[in-house]
């Protein structure tokens, strides 16, 4: 009988409860982001579109966000376990970046709905990315009720704070 050799995987790596807290802290921050930018763009699209004349393409703006997050979902979990969290991370998060401050400067709808496809495509990586990073630093002997609720309190406060219409 032939054994099949497993595929070698690397010990899990210890943190001290410190560094457990800061990686859990700044993936928290990277979660309130994309929150934070969802619930400040629904607030002020409509003015957005009627100040670049863009009342025709105004779903455009939410709906390339939404298909370019939601394909590279998981191409970027997959990816994630390939080459590592943190890299993939730091990655999504540049582009979601880069994508808010050219949606920012964009002069016209093409320009803000091609600058909202770019964001999306970092914002792709920020949630799944993130949950996984939570679920691997939680202490596993630890119920998972304390991480979903570490997972949703970014969405919970940037919700609260929020601006109104």
């Amino acid at each position: 009988m032939a054994t099949t050799a497993s595929p070698s995987v690397a010990p899990p790596v210890v943190l001290s409860h410190r560094a457990r807290m800061a990686v859990l802290g700044a993936t928290l921050l990277g979660l309130f982001l994309a929150s934070l930018d969802q619930t400040i763009v629904g607030t002020a699209l409509p003015r957005i579109v009627t100040d670049l004349h863009g009342d025709s393409l105004y779903t455009w703006v939410v709906t390339v966000y939404l298909l370019t997050s939601t394909i590279t979902g998981p191409i970027y979990g997959r990816l994630s376990d390939a080459y590592g969290r943190k890299p993939l991370l730091m990655i999504g998060i540049s582009l979601f970046l880069v994508g808010s401050a050219l949606s920012g400067l964009s002069q016209n709808m093409t320009e803000l709905i091609s600058f909202r496809a770019l964001q999306g495509l970092g914002a792709g990586a920020l949630f799944p990315i993130s949950l996984a990073v939570i679920g691997s630093a939680a202490d596993i002997r630890v119920s998972s009720a304390p991480c979903s609720g570490s997972a949703s309190s970014p969405v919970r406060s940037s919700a609260a704070s929020s601006p109104t219409t």
